[in-house]
């Protein structure tokens, strides 16, 4: 079996109180051919000086100060210094197992160039973890041991950013680091998609994914709700929308809304329907309000359903298949 090299691109901003675990765990791999390029996107706390020490130890250990700001150059620069044929990124705040880079790299290596690496994941926290958390990970999860990953691209990010690992080759073919669209991980993995990467199933824990009240992904407004909807809409109009169908937009929440309103900008047609009697009937941005029955009588459509209740997910799903629409070709869940 060979022993590639594997590049682990790890931005960090005020980890400190994490990152000695963090690089230990890396450092505890079974898998030893491993680079890391760490860089450092203007930290106020000792991260920066807690990378170079490690670096002084162990020169497989490499850091750097972001010549930019944000994770987005982070990123960019770490990949620039890079020289592995298997690409990886991982979360300065969260924690290997021993075997992960061992699985992730045997897996990519027989499955070869068109696929992409992953595992199970597991949250933990100091602090009790809510059920969104653990029903993500639980979704995320069993999607991962199936590889069905991308069948559900447009719910939420069907790949965890810091466990994940690519061919050089096509990480480059997605275009790697450079776009500037946040969320960036969710944006790399539309392009995995885009350019029908395939997902090699894997059925074992390989990252713990820690969180706490200031994670990045808690309070940077690069990841509120409003970009995931954005980034999910570009995409869908560009991979998947059919010109042909007669566009349905199920749903009138939160989320159905900022869609319609995206839409609407786009001067795209679109059918609403819902089936809150409150609201059918109603005009909502200047579009009426149909219920559920209707979508029976519109010719040839194509549907994107905002419902988010999982058990409203499941009798969703039951009535297109009563209407012989197959999923993520005539109907699109975006939550």
């Amino acid at each position: 079996m060979k022993n590639l090299l594997v590049s682990i691109i790890m931005p960090v901003k005020n980890t400190a109180q994490f990152l000695n675990e963090c690089i230990d765990s890396i450092l505890n791999q079974t898998y030893e051919n491993w680079e890391l390029l760490a860089v450092d996107d203007d930290s106020t706390d000792d991260s920066f000086k807690i990378l170079t020490e490690y670096s002084e130890k162990d020169n497989r250990i490499k850091a750097f100060k972001n010549n930019e700001s944000g994770i987005i150059d982070a990123l960019r620069l770490a990949y620039s210094k890079s020289s592995g044929e298997f690409i990886s990124r991982m979360d300065s705040d969260d924690i290997m197992t021993e075997d992960k880079l061992a699985v992730l790299s045997t897996n990519l290596l027989n499955a070869g160039q068109g696929n992409i690496a992953t595992g199970l994941v597991q949250y933990f926290s100091e602090k009790e973890l809510g059920d969104g958390f653990k029903n993500y990970e639980n979704w995320l999860n069993s999607l991962t041991a199936k590889g069905t990953n991308f069948n559900e691209i447009y719910k939420e990010c069907v790949i965890p950013s810091p466990c994940w690992m690519a061919y050089r080759e096509d990480l480059e073919k997605c275009d790697a680091f450079n776009p500037n669209h946040y969320p960036e991980d969710y944006d790399l993995v539309f392009r995995f998609y885009l350019n029908g990467l395939k997902v090699i199933p894997c059925d074992k824990i390989l990252h713990h994914w820690r969180d706490y009240a200031t994670r990045t992904s808690r309070t940077d407004e690069n990841y509120a709700d409003n970009t995931f909807i954005k980034i999910k809409a570009h995409y869908f109009l560009t991979l998947d929308y059919n010109q042909n169908k007669n566009l349905v937009l199920w749903g009138a929440g939160r989320k159905g809304k900022a869609l319609a309103q995206i839409l609407i900008k786009k001067e795209i047609k679109f059918h609403w329907i819902c089936d809150n009697p409150k609201k059918i009937g109603k005009h909502i941005y200047d579009k009426k309000m149909l219920a559920v029955n209707a979508l029976e009588n519109i010719e040839n459509p194509q549907s994107i359903v905002t419902v988010a209740n999982p058990i409203a997910q499941e009798e969703i799903k039951s009535y297109f298949e009563k209407l012989n629409q197959i999923t993520m070709r005539d109907y699109f869940f975006f939550c």
